[in-house]
Protein backbone atom coordinates (compact mmCIF):
# COMPACT_ATOMS: atom_id res chain seq x y z
CA UNK A 1 0.00 0.00 0.00
CA UNK A 2 1.40 3.22 -0.80
CA UNK A 3 0.65 5.81 1.22
CA UNK A 4 2.12 8.54 -0.93
CA UNK A 5 -0.93 8.13 -3.64
CA UNK A 6 -3.27 7.86 -1.07
CA UNK A 7 -2.64 10.97 0.72
CA UNK A 8 -2.47 12.46 -2.85
CA UNK A 9 -5.89 11.07 -3.97
CA UNK A 10 -7.31 12.61 -0.26
CA UNK A 11 -5.80 16.18 -1.67
CA UNK A 12 -6.98 16.15 -4.33
CA UNK A 13 -10.21 14.78 -3.23
CA UNK A 14 -10.26 18.20 -0.77
CA UNK A 15 -9.09 20.45 -3.35
CA UNK A 16 -12.08 19.53 -5.68
CA UNK A 17 -14.73 19.64 -2.40
CA UNK A 18 -13.09 23.46 -1.76
CA UNK A 19 -13.17 24.51 -5.29
CA UNK A 20 -16.66 23.46 -5.67
CA UNK A 21 -17.90 25.34 -2.50
CA UNK A 22 -16.14 28.26 -3.23
CA UNK A 23 -18.79 28.42 -7.00
CA UNK A 24 -21.66 28.07 -4.63
CA UNK A 25 -19.92 30.57 -2.31
CA UNK A 26 -19.15 32.97 -5.61
CA UNK A 27 -22.37 32.21 -6.83
CA UNK A 28 -24.50 33.05 -3.52
CA UNK A 29 -22.55 36.08 -2.53
CA UNK A 30 -24.09 40.00 -2.49
CA UNK A 31 -20.39 41.51 -3.24
CA UNK A 32 -19.32 42.60 0.29
CA UNK A 33 -15.95 42.85 1.29
CA UNK A 34 -16.29 39.77 3.31
CA UNK A 35 -17.56 37.60 0.70
CA UNK A 36 -15.07 38.46 -1.54
CA UNK A 37 -12.41 37.57 0.92
CA UNK A 38 -13.68 33.94 1.71
CA UNK A 39 -13.76 33.37 -1.54
CA UNK A 40 -10.55 34.68 -2.56
CA UNK A 41 -9.26 32.53 0.57
CA UNK A 42 -11.09 29.01 -0.44
CA UNK A 43 -10.04 29.30 -4.29
CA UNK A 44 -6.55 29.83 -2.77
CA UNK A 45 -6.77 26.95 -0.74
CA UNK A 46 -8.70 24.78 -2.58
CA UNK A 47 -6.46 25.19 -6.12
CA UNK A 48 -2.74 24.04 -3.12
CA UNK A 49 -4.69 21.22 -2.30
CA UNK A 50 -5.75 20.66 -5.77
CA UNK A 51 -2.79 20.72 -7.80
CA UNK A 52 -0.30 19.14 -4.23
CA UNK A 53 -2.69 15.83 -4.83
CA UNK A 54 -2.42 15.90 -8.45
CA UNK A 55 1.52 15.68 -8.21
CA UNK A 56 1.88 13.57 -5.35
CA UNK A 57 0.14 11.36 -7.37
CA UNK A 58 1.59 11.49 -10.75
CA UNK A 59 5.30 11.77 -9.38
CA UNK A 60 5.03 8.53 -6.72
CA UNK A 61 6.02 5.21 -8.65
CA UNK A 62 4.67 2.11 -8.15
CA UNK A 63 6.94 -0.19 -6.20
CA UNK A 64 5.60 -4.20 -6.84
Amino acid sequence: MNIKRIFGAILTILGIVGLIYVAVLFVNTSGGKQDIKAVVIYSILGLIFFIAGIGLVRNTKDES
